[in-house]
């Protein structure tokens, strides 16, 4: 059944109205009409099925017929700061992070960040990766919409992951602490934050930094993972390890 996200103040006792870019889709694309039904959510947690009751020039008027809990949402609430990468990698990141079940996504800038931004062109960045996020969320049954952040600095991120039940920092040189070994010492996880590197990785300045900000450096094992794959390595065993995917 067509899904699609809705604002909050669309959505009335009984009825709900949707418009912009998926009233065309509706319309447009799918042709759809009065006695359709389709599923929206209010990107909080609801889902909502409603019946379409009447197609405006701009707006499509529904009825709601059943509203639940959307029941997609992991048990822990996962934040990837993602060193920014070159080309058009983050996009894929993004997309595969949200499949994953992740909350939120930060783009990190460091020492070995290629890509520069500034506060224009990071805007449209934003607006494109927050616009992938809810195709990515539409498509797996997501509950919410994973939000994508503004850019920030290292010590920003580090900052921000202040208050994580558990932090993480994926990182080559390290060899004693395995990822596998921390997972298994840790009990009544909520919040946690990962660290994934660009393309060359953490300078040992930042490894210290992290160190001194309470977050855990970690191996993944002897290969080297690219940086597009680190990331979706670590949410994957999260999710198995604490989540909700194998249970």
């Amino acid at each position: 059944m067509p899904r699609f996200f809705v604002r909050k103040n669309d959505v009335s006792c009984d009825s709900i109205n949707i418009s912009g870019e998926d009233y065309n889709h509706i319309k447009k694309v799918l042709r759809l009409g009065n006695g359709d039904r389709i599923i929206a959510c209010d990107g909080e947690g609801t889902d909502h099925l409603v019946e379409i009751v009447k197609i405006e020039d701009a707006m499509v008027k529904t009825r709601i017929i059943e509203s639940v809990k959307n029941c997609t949402e992991p048990p822990i609430q996962i934040t990837l700061f993602q060193g920014l990468p070159k080309s058009d990698k983050m996009d894929f990141i993004i997309q595969k992070a949200v499949e994953l079940g992740i909350n939120e996504i930060i783009p990190v800038i460091t020492e070995r960040t290629v890509v520069k931004t500034d506060r224009k062109s990071g805007d449209k960045k934003c607006e494109r990766w927050n616009k992938i996020s809810m195709e990515a969320a539409k498509q797996c049954n997501r509950g919410i919409i994973p939000k994508v952040g503004f850019p920030l600095g290292f010590r920003e991120a580090l900052d921000a992951a202040k208050g994580s039940s558990l932090s993480l920092i994926p990182y080559e040189k390290e060899a004693g602490t395995k990822l596998k070994q921390v997972l298994a010492n840790s009990s009544s996880v909520g919040k946690v934050s990962v660290f994934i590197g660009p393309e060359g990785g953490f300078t040992e300045k930042e490894i210290e930094a992290a160190v001194s900000c309470g977050v855990q450096p970690v191996t993944l094992g002897p290969r080297i993972l690219r940086t597009e794959t680190a990331g979706i390595a670590v949410l994957s065993i999260l999710m198995y390890e604490l989540g909700d995917v194998g249970t």
